[in-house]
Formats: structure tokens, sequence, C-alpha cells
């Protein structure tokens, strides 16, 4: 009778998975190949960017994004000791551009949520780079302008975000420049109005 319960508990107990060693393909897959169940096993890293669909055989808006990010992390790293990150530098930009803008206005033009800007707002007008007024007309909208420590701090991160720049332009042409300045723009635009 002992015999039988052992029996019946060994039969409904499953044996014990192992542990696949760490960089090892699962059994039935081939590096290169494909795994018994017939699906494709990883075998290579991505191309670095610049090549392959990283690079001109890529979606266009893939490109585009690669590149803003490529750009974003560089403004980081060259705004960092200041102590200004890229979306505190366009909301910069755009107060100095168009004076009394009210956050939701800063949010389009700055393409960030209201949520970001609201948060930048705080962070810049805390650190005395912005001030806020009462809308002349609706009193209730807060419109925001820069200081006079805002536009030295802007200045500052323009001479430097200046060099981003051109590096961004390197070995392009007057001609060519306008184009693909052309492009960007109404790239912009267009899809703007599809949405």
């Amino acid at each position: 009778m002992k015999r039988q319960a052992a029996a019946n508990t060994a039969k409904r107990q499953k044996p014990k998975k192992t542990a696949q060693p760490a960089g090892k393909p699962p059994k039935g897959t081939r590096r290169g190949g494909t795994a018994a169940s017939g699906e494709t096993a990883l075998t290579a890293s991505p191309p670095p960017p610049g090549e392959g669909k990283r690079g001109e055989a890529g979606y266009l808006g893939y490109l585009l994004r690669q590149a803003q990010a490529a750009n974003r992390l560089r403004l980081e790293r060259t705004l960092a000791d200041l102590g200004v990150t890229p979306p505190q530098f366009v909301v910069l930009t755009m107060l100095n551009a168009y004076p009394g803008l009210s956050g939701a206005e800063l949010a389009r033009v700055a393409l960030l949520t209201p949520q970001t800007v609201g948060v930048i707002i705080g962070n810049l007008e805390r650190d005395g780079a912005i001030i806020k007024s009462p809308h002349p007309v609706h009193g209730r909208v807060l419109q925001w302008t820069l200081t006079r420590h805002g536009t030295a701090l802007l200045a500052k991160c323009r001479r430097r975000v200046m060099a981003v720049e051109q590096r961004l332009a390197a070995g392009l042409g007057r001609s060519a420049e306008t184009t693909i300045r052309r492009w960007l723009a109404r790239i912009a635009a267009e899809m703007q109005e599809d949405g």
C-alpha cells in the first residue's frame, strides 16, 4: 500500500526544469539558425547609427527620431553644468522670441505636455529666470516673460547650443541647409494639419 502511494506521488510530480546557462540559445536553436518551433533565433546585435535600417535604408520617420535623440543627448551634455535641460532651454528660447506666452501656449510651441511645462515653469520661476503676470484681458491666464537673470542664462546656453547647431550643419552648403530647413518646417506644418 505504501509502495502504491509513493508510486502515485512520483507520477504526479513534474520533473524540475533546469536553468539555461546564460548566453546559450534554448535547446533546438542554433546560432544564426532557427528554433525547432520555426521561430527565428536572435543572432546579431543591430548595426550602429548610420548603417543598415539605422542608416539610409531606414524609414524617414525613424531616422528623424534617431537624429533627434542623438541631438537631445548632445544638448543635455552641453547644458548640464549650467543646470539647464533641453526642454528648459526650449522654454527660455520661446519666451525670448514670444514674450507673454501662457503655459498652454508654451506647451504647444515647445512640443511638451502641459504637465511637463508646468514643472519647467515652476523650476524656472523658482530660479528667478522667468516671472508671471496676469493677462491684460483674461485675468485668470498667466503670462510668462524672461527676467534679467533668465536672459543672461539663455545667452550662456545659446553660446553652447550654437556649437551643436554648427555641428549639425557641418558639411552642408548654404543651399542644402536651406532645403533641409524648408523640408523639416513643411513636414511639421503638413503633418500637424493632417492630425
